[in-house]
């Protein structure tokens, strides 16, 4: 594998940009202790998101994702979006419409990547979690599958609780407290606007654990979608809101995913 450092220019946010990226190197069959992929002129991708409190380098620091993903075959994707909750802000910066159209096609033109909606995915933990569910729901046109860890699933109630402890950083990212629920950043309305649209509904995946603090949230959110038709894995056990079960758990969502290929 290749693990690539990427600095560039965001247009739709005025600002330079990092990434990490891990690219299937097929040439590798004498490394030791790591496996040699199967060459292929595009691969899917895996946009992999962090959490409000990191960056872009946080998978590669705290898990073994390059490890795990030799046998994988696709390029992972680890942008950096900052505190942004992954949302055009209400004060701030157009980070939807980064995450959602120019970072991929950026990706895209960058490395050996598909460009089909089949072969295009996204993973990501607590603020990381929300933002792969958002884009799954809300483009899925784009996004075949998605997998949140410990999401923070229930963004209404997130801005409604910190607003009443007179903290105002999500009100400055999505709005007034009362605008949230029902509107496009709300997964719990978002899951009925995916489910009434023209394309196929992505598959999704979701893991809790029982002693994280946003486990009413998730659970709430699995008894919300489960009638609804998704192809939907649910997924808890025992842990906290802690990297030790988010390693243990991009491992499963690695396997989980379509191997498809070109």
């Amino acid at each position: 594998m290749a693990l690539m450092h990427c600095q560039f220019f965001s247009e739709k946010l005025g600002l330079s940009m990092a990434m990490n990226v891990i690219v299937p190197q097929a040439t590798c069959s004498g490394q030791i202790g790591i496996a040699s992929p199967e060459r292929k002129k595009r691969y899917p991708a895996l946009y992999l998101l962090h959490g409000l409190s990191d960056d872009h380098s946080i998978w590669c620091r705290r898990t073994s994702i390059e490890r795990y993903a030799a046998t994988c075959n696709l390029v992972i994707v680890m942008p950096e979006v900052h505190r942004s909750w992954y949302a055009d802000m209400a004060g701030g910066g157009k980070y939807w419409t980064f995450i959602s159209e120019e970072l991929p096609a950026l990706a895209e033109q960058f490395f050996p990547i598909s460009p089909r909606r089949d072969d295009r995915f996204v993973a990501g933990l607590s603020m990381g979690g929300y933002g792969a569910f958002k884009l799954a729901l809300w483009r899925p046109d784009k996004f075949s599958a998605a997998a949140s860890l410990s999401g923070a699933l229930d963004i209404s109630s997130c801005v409604l609780d910190q607003a009443a402890q007179g903290n105002a950083e999500l009100s400055r990212i999505f709005g007034q407290p009362d605008t949230i629920s029902g509107s496009d950043s709300d997964l719990f309305a978002l899951v009925h606007k995916a489910k009434a649209g023209d394309h196929p509904l992505p598959k999704l995946f979701q893991w809790c654990g029982t002693e994280d603090a946003l486990y009413k949230a998730n659970c709430a959110f699995r008894d919300h979608i489960r009638p609804l038709g998704f192809d939907y894995q649910y997924h808890e056990s025992s842990g906290t809101h802690d990297w030790s079960c988010w390693d243990r758990e991009i491992q499963r969502v690695l396997k989980w995913l379509p191997q498809a290929s070109v």
